[in-house]
């Protein structure tokens, strides 16, 4: 017969383990313990550690071991008791919880204790032959049945506990250790214990206080806790002292702490109280423990004390190893290493950095002051801050400015603290090293106080005659000049150029320097004349000193064509835009962002021309090289994107511009944050763009968005902010919100004359904004004395022959031909039209426009035959220049169309209406002005054709688009009801063409003024219906 094998299981046979006790021997209690109470109220902050804790040591497969580390004062022995009581409710160790105090204790202490615990608590009849360690093991091998926690208190040294650690294959004991040491034993995992969180250190606090006192002083109580670096110890200690000081507040405590630090008694254990705490010892006392185990390794405690230079925040292994150039750096990081974060006074971050506790820096520095190492080493610690500051480059970016935040505190500590022992030779770039690097972001304001600072420090070691002392002034000037304090910056510019030139002779290229920096003074105030002797000077400077062939040169020429190009002497700006391009090229290389810059700028003359087909390619070069040499990423690709937009936005083609534009906006914030005076810019161009496209209600709250910014970064009076409230103030003016644009034209205006003074083009540009409205209203004296004074301010600073010039003569000749003016109109239309020709050649849209304008006085006289050729030839430039698809072809179609209609060629008005139509719903979409405006002539062409019932929907369809796009009181909305109220007339519908009328006369009269030439025509109209109507 077979025999059968049975299974009788699948898994492993467990057997449990019974404990037989000889006769008349007490059976031990169950789940046994040595635990002492606790004497916190409460236990915060470490839930997570405790699971965490739990986790680990339920992780090994033998003998389960973890080393709670960290500072003293961490709380590690109350984790450790907490986490023993934890377990002794859960029951998790059957076997007993056994609580060995190490400290300093002799091996034979730590063996006694093992065997006092396994008599008492386990009823062990413990052999009386024997060495210590044959009865340990014996204790080890006869332990209760079941899971065992043993606890090494304190571990100051591995060697302490080696021997008395029980077997490693007996995977029911799981031991826990505290220690300061950071590690014990390779084989041993490592628990550290971090300071609180802010919310556990204020929860640790109420604990123990329960008359509110944490939460009525919450601010005090938080910065109490960051004093205190969120250490348990210090908190608790704290704590206590207000429990027995009811009538302290919270501030009286830093107080006391901000005079005393490590000193003062708060911070040390009262022997008068001495039961009622866990810890052994006060903060110093503790501190103490830690310091005097280095007392055999010197070279490690002055390592210590020269950290506690450092600001409370991480820093880098290289700077350490820096501090002690004449040592092995392999040396240097045992110390550190092997000593100083061994024994938890330093932390290892893990990356590279290491950091230091509040409190312990406190304790190093308070013994580095005492020492004869504080001066050699802060002038060591200003020396190495000084080198890392002269790295921060011109151009900041996002990325920059996060490469160099985290030695931003050091930094400022080296200036901040230690001035006195930065020498002489790195004071200049300690603290342009800070300015720079909020300069770079626009954060004007904070980068003053170094920039000020810095020229004192100078100034005050190196006396008034010293090139730092220069140009330092230089570099304040500078801000000032960013910040549009022109008049500050005067001043310091001249100092810097005078003792340039003292100190280094006429003849020398920071002279070449100085002169330029004036000179780009003089250039943003407008001050031309002034600003010209000074560009020609530095660049004949230094084509003496560095010869034809050099950067600076090419920079001179760059500049000096700029200022032509603002004073519209473009035929002078041509070739030495080409001369910087081709000296860049030969000296740089063709692919060098100076390279890009160049193309850029030539890329600008030449849009201001008008020779948009000449500009596009360097502009798309211009970002294509950006690009390659600087990456995507990269404050001058911004710029590039906006440019090229700008170009794309002049010649109508919106939808290629617009991505444009918000591409540059998304990476200025990307790199240089949301704050930033370019990031208003770009708001502000991207507002343009869509008060182009009659988008207003995106457009404003772009435009408010931008003036807040720049009011913020720059400051109420600055430059930009005049230009932020003309633009905003035109939108407004745009929307015939008449009430709100004038207050901010004559805000713009005032502040740009008491920032610029009278004599600048953008006050001219102000005026003439301002007169602009007058004019629309129909306030003609007050806007002629305007237009005369811009007039006047153009010829004045940019000379008879400026595109601006010309512009003033149209606007001029505009007002005139509103008023019915014409004679006097003519000749400036005329005038107008011959500069335009002379400075931007035939071909150009303000040629165009001139055309266009000098046609429309010809109609209004009647004078067709010498209208339409004018009208035809301006349609033909349109588009040539700017294409058949843009909105000032849609303009000189309908007005080509206006003048076939007043001569009742109706068959040839009607497809230009039409074609002029569809193209400014195509260009500018349905909703917008000049829609509605086609709309309303279309209408007015059939109803003097008599075509009613074509013409009526077209005139609702208008004088609704107007009342959505511009509000119920627009001039334009009182013409649309004029227009529909004489449709309704002219068919004799004079009930339904009164009350139309009457409120469109209502609308003149708010919004024109009842002396307003449309106001009058208005009124004449429903005189006349009032008459017929009765």
């Amino acid at each position: 017969m077979d025999q059968k094998i049975v299974n009788y299981a699948k898994g492993d046979i467990n057997i449990k383990q019974q404990n037989i006790y000889p006769p008349n021997q007490e059976p031990p209690q169950p789940n046994p313990h040595n635990l002492s109470n606790s004497n916190i109220p409460r236990f915060v902050g470490r839930d997570q550690e405790l699971i965490d804790l739990k986790k680990q040591l339920q992780q090994s497969q033998k003998l389960a071991i973890s080393t709670l580390t960290g500072m003293g004062g961490i709380g590690k022995t109350e984790l450790a008791r907490q986490f023993g009581w934890q377990e002794w409710r859960e029951k998790a160790y059957p076997g007993g919880i056994c609580w060995l105090n190490v400290a300093e204790s002799d091996g034979g202490f730590i063996g006694t204790s093992i065997l006092d615990f396994a008599r008492v608590h386990l009823k062990l009849n413990l052999p009386d032959e024997g060495e210590l360690d044959v009865k340990i093991r014996y204790c080890w091998q006869n332990w209760l049945a079941g899971n065992v926690l043993i606890i090494f208190d304190d571990v100051r040294d591995y060697q302490q506990i080696r021997d008395y650690l029980p077997p490693q294959e007996d995977k029911r004991f799981h031991v826990l250790i505290t220690t300061r040491k950071e590690y014990l034993s390779a084989t041993i995992a490592t628990f550290r214990v971090e300071v609180l969180k802010e919310k556990d250190a204020l929860d640790l606090l109420r604990s123990y206080l329960e008359d509110n006192r944490i939460d009525t002083q919450i601010e005090a109580a938080k910065l109490l806790c960051q004093d205190l670096g969120y250490l348990p110890l210090a908190l608790e200690l704290v704590a206590r002292l207000l429990v027995r000081r009811q009538d302290w507040k919270i501030s009286k405590i830093r107080q006391k702490l901000a005079e005393n630090g490590l000193d003062e008694p708060i911070l040390a254990k009262n022997p008068k109280f001495h039961g009622e705490m866990t810890a052994e010892r006060g903060l110093k006392a503790a501190f103490n423990l830690s310091w005097e185990e280095l007392h055999s390794e010197p070279e490690a405690q002055i390592l210590a004390l020269y950290l506690s230079l450092f600001a409370l925040a991480p820093f880098p292994k290289g700077m350490i190893l820096d501090l002690f150039p004449d040592e092995d750096g392999d040396t240097v990081e045992e110390w550190l290493t092997d000593s100083l974060v061994h024994l938890s006074l330093v932390q290892d971050n893990r990356d590279g950095w290491y950091e230091i506790h509040p409190l312990l820096r406190r304790y190093f520095r308070d013994k580095l002051e005492a020492s004869p190492h504080a001066e050699p080493a802060k002038r060591r610690y200003c020396g190495i801050m000084a080198k890392k500051s002269a790295e921060m480059p011109q151009d900041t970016t996002v990325e920059i400015v996060e490469e160099f935040k985290p030695f931003l505190l050091h930094l400022q500590t080296s200036v901040g603290e230690y001035s006195q022992y930065i020498a002489d030779e790195d004071l200049l770039w300690s603290y342009t090293g800070l300015a720079l690097y909020y300069e770079g972001q626009g954060l004007y304001a904070i980068a003053e106080p170094y920039c000020q600072d810095c020229l004192t420090a100078t100034r005050t070691h190196l006396g008034d005659n010293h090139p730092d002392v220069a140009t330092s002034l230089n570099n304040l000037a500078l801000l000032y000049q960013s910040q549009g304090r022109y008049t500050e910056a005067e001043p310091l510019y001249l100092e810097a150029l005078d003792l340039t030139k003292r100190l280094l002779g006429d003849n020398h290229p920071h002279v070449a320097t100085s002169l330029n920096n004036l000179a780009l003074l003089y250039d943003c105030q407008g001050r031309y004349t002034e600003a010209e002797p000074l560009y020609l000077e530095a660049l004949d400077l230094r084509k003496q000193l560095l010869g034809d062939n050099h950067p600076d040169v090419a920079t001179s020429l760059n500049n000096l064509a700029e200022l032509y190009r603002s004073q519209g002497r473009y035929t002078e700006a041509e070739p030495l835009y080409l001369e910087a391009l081709d000296l860049r090229k030969q000296l740089l290389g063709d692919n060098h962002p100076h390279v890009a810059s160049s193309l850029n700028n030539l890329a600008e003359l030449y849009r201001s021309q008008g020779r948009y087909t000449e500009a596009e390619p360097l502009f798309l070069e211009a970002l294509d090289l950006t690009k390659r040499l600087l990456g995507d990423n990269h404050p001058h690709v911004a710029l590039s994107l906006n440019n090229l937009a700008l170009l794309y936005n002049s010649q109508g083609r919106y939808t290629e511009a617009e991505p444009l534009y918000l591409e540059a906006l998304d990476l200025r914030k990307q790199l240089l944050g949301d704050n930033h005076p370019l990031v208003a810019t770009s708001l502000n161009n991207l507002a343009l763009l869509y008060q182009s496209q009659g988008r207003y209600t995106e457009a404003e709250p772009l435009y408010l968005e931008a003036l807040d910014l720049r009011k913020r970064l720059l400051g109420d009076n600055h430059p930009d902010v005049a230009s932020s409230l003309n633009n905003l103030a035109y939108l407004y003016y745009s929307q015939g919100r008449y009430e709100e644009a004038e207050p901010l034209f004559l805000e713009a205006l005032d502040l740009t004359k008491r920032l610029l003074g009278d004599n600048h083009p953008h006050v001219a540009l102000s005026l003439n904004n301002l007169a602009l409205l007058y004019n629309s209203q129909g306030r003609y004296t007050e806007a002629e004395p305007l237009y005369l004074q811009a007039l006047d301010l153009y010829k004045r600073l940019l000379g008879d022959n400026h595109p601006h010039v010309a512009q003033s003569l149209n606007n001029l000749a505009g007002l005139y031909d509103s008023q019915g003016r014409y004679t006097e109109a003519e000749p400036l239309y005329l005038q107008a039209l011959d500069l335009y020709k002379r400075l931007l050649g035939d071909n150009h849209p303000h040629v165009a426009q001139s055309l266009n304008n000098l046609a429309g006085l010809y109609d209004s006289q009647g004078r067709y035959t010498e209208a339409e050729p004018l009208y035809l030839q301006a349609l033909d430039l349109h588009k040539r220049l700017l294409g058949d698809n843009h909105p000032h072809v849609a303009q000189s179609l309908n007005n080509l169309a206006a003048l076939y209609d007043s001569q009742g060629r109706y068959t040839e008005a009607e497809p230009l209406y039409l074609e002029a139509l569809d193209l400014y719903k195509r260009l500018l979409g349905d909703n917008h002005p000049h829609v509605a405006t086609s709309l309303n002539n279309l209408a007015g062409l059939y109803d003097s054709q008599g075509r009613y019932t074509e013409a009526e929907p077209l005139y609702l369809e208008a004088l609704d688009l107007t009342k959505r796009l511009l509000g119920d009181n627009h001039p334009h909305v009182a013409t649309s009801l004029n227009n529909l109220a004489g449709l309704y007339y002219s068919q004799g519908r004079y009930t339904e063409a009164e009350p139309l009328y009457s409120e469109a006369l209502q609308i003149c009269e708010q919004s024109l003024g009842i002396a307003h030439p449309t106001t009058m025509t208005v009124r004449g109209n429903y005189a006349i219906c009032l008459r017929r109507g009765r």
